[in-house]
């Protein structure tokens, strides 16, 4: 286990009871209790958690998700995916997250990079987003710049939408943009069950240079009711490995580059 992976894991047990102690991390990673109290402290450093003596606990959280968050389905497949993209942002990107569960692990996918975690002068990565949890979760990584829409809050997606959002998005440019959908057909294109939703993503999209489908394969060949954008918008799928023979072949010709995660 490297040590990316090591602080991941620590943040895995941290979640598990809101607390962690040196004991605890030294039992369940097989590390030394100096490698813990490491890791807790460039934990701290990072503000993923506050130091305690013997241990480290959670940042309280001045909100609560919706359900949508909370049972999420597909969560292995979402978090590849989200690997999958992570893996797409260099240092320095300015990236564009829609809101939803699978651009929430794309955050979660940024915020575990040793890279981009690591304490610098400036900010590793520009985040855009106009999802209000996504901008709750990175606004205390002073690593990563935050930027939020304005709009009015969906309460249904916590994302922002109308006329604030789009002044916001039409007056920047990104090097990638994240989008999540309901459904991906390959003869029309993404599809999104909100309208509103809809718009600001397609803006989103259109702000950057390579605007990326987020979309386990459950998503591939289903329709909703509002269409994301021209059919050319895209140029990539990144989904995850329960996508068909078929399904694959389809999207390329389609003009898709797809990425299994």
């Amino acid at each position: 286990m490297n040590r990316a992976e090591r602080l991941s894991a620590v943040l895995d047990l941290l979640a598990e009871g809101g607390q962690v102690d040196v004991d605890q991390i030294v039992a369940r990673l097989e590390v030394s209790p100096a490698t813990a109290r490491r890791d807790l402290d460039a934990l701290a450093r990072q503000q993923l958690l506050t130091r305690t003596r013997g241990g480290a606990v959670a940042h309280s959280v001045a909100y609560d998700l919706p359900i949508r968050y909370k049972n999420q389905q597909n969560p292995g497949a979402k978090a590849a995916i989200a690997a999958a993209a992570s893996a797409l942002v260099p240092r320095g990107a300015v990236v564009g997250l829609c809101g939803g569960t699978t651009a929430t692990a794309i955050a979660d996918a940024l915020m575990s990079r040793a890279d981009i975690m690591e304490p610098a002068p400036d900010p590793s990565v520009t985040v855009v987003t106009n999802a209000i949890n996504i901008a709750m979760q990175l606004a205390m990584r002073p690593q990563i710049k935050t930027v939020v829409t304005g709009g009015v809050v969906h309460a249904r997606s916590y994302e922002l939408v109308g006329a604030y959002a789009d002044t916001v998005l039409g007056s920047i440019t990104l090097d990638l943009a994240f989008i999540g959908v309901n459904g991906i057909d390959p003869a029309i294109g993404p599809t999104s069950h909100d309208e509103r939703e809809a718009a600001v993503n397609a803006l989103m999209a259109s702000r950057a240079a390579r605007a990326v489908l987020v979309a386990d394969s459950s998503k591939i060949d289903k329709r909703a009711f509002a269409a994301i954008g021209p059919r050319r918008l895209f140029s990539t799928v990144i989904t995850d490995s329960g996508l068909t023979r078929d399904q694959h072949d389809r999207l390329v010709d389609a003009g898709y580059d797809v990425i299994v995660a």
